[in-house]
């Protein structure tokens, strides 16, 4: 859930919690000549902005909150396209990556190198920062970003329609019998999970609510743990561990194939966190230097979250077999524990309607800043309505605001309901973003860095790896799309499920 909540913010984040804080006071452009005792008496760092205060530890607790989140879910489902010996080496090789990759970008928090004095507080600076002149690139790494949020909307209001969905319809079999149809559409639920996200979203300051961080931790453990628990639970009850060595024996040749690219892409979206890795960083205190505490922290934060999704993905994959769903948590039926199931269902809604919000504020506080430099004299973007509440504070009211975000969350809705599958926009959402953010900007800033020179040994391996990837992540993408198109040719939008 905090994945993009700093990671695309306006607002540098400088304390041991991630999310925003108000620097109304402090950050403005002479920040640095404010005396050293006022300084010491606000508690700042040298440039104005309040200390930080975070550890390796807070660090590696950020790490691991931020990749643990709904891609879990899909691991089982992932590890059954790829069977038993492709399916857990693949998982180990995208930590590595990951790790290795994050170890160059937490070198570029700093400019002109490592060390240096300038500090970029998100990753949008650090890739203007070493990439700067290529102003191409720094665009196309913007917008890879926001395309990622949108997508991360719709993906997450799928999700969410899924969970309910599964608490209906249990709901409905225990009532009326295992062998009742018990259809419930998933339109309805979307539908609800709008309009609270269309309430939530003219909440002020709604990204600096401090508890959204820890609902979310304790969410993801909590449906995470209980998906594991029950996959164990099964795999002992059969008394063997299912699964194949070549995974789910598709129709076709190329329906397999399709198959193992989107698994592909899951397992990506499952570790991306690289984009918020800078945002994190900056909650670092100095000595020692950031760049070395937040390599501890991402070593720590991915060994802790590989070592968790290989149990509950090949866990998951020996209780459920290539029959394993795409939301592991869907897998267990209808019957007892019921109640367990249902709990995990209401740990991914309750996880996804604050997720949404974290994901998308950084989203309208980009496109209502950059309407006010727009039109900086229009009555609608700039007047804001005070109307009183009652046993509360004055609710001011923007009809841009109203309008641009009540129209996003309609837009990603709708988007929902017409394309609910759930494991290929997971899967294209981990194609589009694990190349670009992951890899390719963090081994260009290195390149940038360092001045590594072309044909070098350490440059043809670094533009292996690149390549390599850039594959990896167009195979998910084509697997993606083609799950889409499939699927879209057997679903009728709109209709009970």
């Amino acid at each position: 859930m905090a994945k993009i909540a700093a990671g695309m913010d306006t607002s540098p984040t400088n304390s041991s919690a991630l999310p925003a804080h108000d620097y109304s006071v402090l950050d403005f452009p002479h920040a640095k000549s404010i005396p050293a005792a006022t300084k010491n008496l606000l508690q700042t760092d040298d440039d104005g902005r309040p200390s930080r205060t975070g550890t390796v530890w807070t660090a590696s607790a950020h790490v691991i909150t931020a990749v643990i989140g709904s891609g879990v879910l899909s691991l089982a489902w992932s590890i059954a396209q790829l069977g038993w010996i492709a399916g857990p080496p693949i998982l180990l090789a995208f930590a590595f990556v990951t790790y290795y990759t994050s170890s160059l970008l937490a070198d570029c928090y700093r400019s002109p190198d490592s060390n240096g004095a300038n500090r970029n507080y998100t990753y949008s600076d650090a890739v203007r920062a070493y990439l700067g002149n290529k102003r191409t690139v720094v665009w196309i790494c913007g917008l890879i970003q926001y395309v990622n949020l949108i997508g991360t909307a719709i993906g997450y209001t799928i999700t969410a329609s899924i969970s309910m969905v599964a608490i209906k319809r249990a709901n409905c079999f225990r009532a009326e019998g295992y062998d009742a149809p018990c259809h419930v559409s998933s339109d309805v639920y979307m539908a609800l999970f709008g309009a609270f996200q269309l309430v939530l979203s003219m909440i002020p300051n709604f990204d600096r609510l401090w508890w959204l961080s820890l609902v979310a931790a304790v969410m993801s453990f909590s449906y995470s743990s209980i998906g594991l628990g029950l996959s164990i639970g099964k795999t002992i009850e059969k008394g063997f561990v299912s699964g194949t060595i070549s995974g789910y024996a598709a129709s076709s040749s190329t329906e397999k194939t399709w198959l193992v690219f989107q698994a592909l892409g899951n397992i990506a979206f499952a570790y991306s966190f690289s984009m918020i890795l800078i945002e994190i960083q900056d909650t670092l205190k100095s000595p020692p230097s950031e760049n070395k505490t937040m390599k501890k922290a991402s070593l720590l934060g991915i060994a802790v979250t590989t070592s968790y999704y290989m149990s509950v993905g090949c866990i998951g994959y020996a209780a459920l077999g290539n029959d394993a769903p795409g939301d592991l948590l869907t897998g267990f039926g209808f019957h007892n524990p019921y109640w367990l199931i249902d709990i995990g269902n209401i740990c991914i809604a309750v996880h996804l309607i604050g997720a949404y919000q974290v994901f998308c504020q950084p989203l309208f506080a980009f496109i209502e800043a950059w309407a006010v430099q727009k039109w900086p004299k229009s009555e609608v973007i700039n007047h804001d309505y005070r109307i009183p509440l009652p046993f509360s504070k004055t609710f001011k009211l923007n009809l841009f605001k109203l309008l641009w975000r009540a129209a996003f969350v309609v837009f990603t809705t709708i988007v929902a309901m017409l394309l609910p599958f759930f494991n290929d926009i997971v899967g294209l959402l981990g194609a589009l973003g694990f190349w670009p953010l992951t890899v390719y900007y963090p081994i260009s800033m290195h390149i940038s860095q360092t001045g590594l020179k072309k044909w070098t040994r350490k440059w043809v391996a670094l533009q292996a790896l690149n390549m390599g990837c850039l594959l990896i992540s167009f195979v998910a993408a084509l697997g993606s799309v083609a799950g889409i198109v499939i699927d879209l040719k057997k679903y009728a939008p709109f209709q009970m499920g």
